[in-house]
């Protein structure tokens, strides 16, 4: 099988970070419950100034470094590989952390996972100077079995997989509304999403 993973807020606890980050940086405290919105702007309140620096501190390689794992992660990963199956991390960070991702891949235990970064939210104009190194284009032309993903503004790009499985980590700012069809399955954690693919 081939297995679309998205990276942060389903391999590491990145929106957990960032709420650190916006109390450190702003005086912004709004709790990991209440982050009601994927995009870090509205549910922090910033301005574009503050969400730029936000993004930008949030992006520096000891921060990405520092980002813990979702509990059974790489486990769940590694127990995929070795049973044949293609593992692809698709993530929507910018290209600049290319190197700091896959270090915090390898530092957890991930070394054998594909990581290709898709220009998935328009990044690359906070953080100047990115390549992407997947093309919409390439993009459309893989195919995945399942996919996990935390994020309902990446549910476009699977518009033109009707058979693919769909598996939510289940997140504050993904529970508002319905499911985008019945190939979405909203999932607690790693052990739900793990039977979810071996069911």
């Amino acid at each position: 099988m081939r297995i679309y993973v998205d990276y942060d807020d389903c391999l590491c606890e990145t929106a957990r970070a960032f709420t650190v980050i916006a109390e450190r940086l702003f005086g912004k405290k709004v709790p990991y419950e209440k982050v009601r919105f994927f995009n870090l702007q509205d549910s922090f309140g910033l301005t574009d100034e503050e969400y730029k620096e936000i993004m930008i501190e949030g992006h520096r390689p000891e921060i990405l470094l520092s980002f813990e794992e979702t509990p059974g992660a790489s486990r769940v990963l590694n127990e995929w590989i070795d049973q044949g199956h293609e593992v692809s991390i698709i993530t929507g960070r910018p290209f600049s952390s290319f190197e700091t991702s896959r270090e915090w891949l390898d530092r957890h235990g991930m070394q054998r996972v594909n990581m290709f970064f898709l220009n998935k939210y328009g990044r690359d104009s906070i953080i100047s100077n990115n390549d992407f190194n997947l093309e919409l284009e390439d993009y459309y032309r893989m195919k995945f079995d399942y996919a996990v993903e935390d994020s309902p503004m990446a549910f476009r790009f699977f518009e033109h997989l009707p058979e693919l499985k769909v598996l939510i980590y289940d997140r504050p700012w993904n529970r508002e509304g319905g499911l985008p069809g019945s190939n979405y399955f909203r999932c607690p954690d790693w052990e739900e999403i793990r039977r979810q693919v071996r069911g």
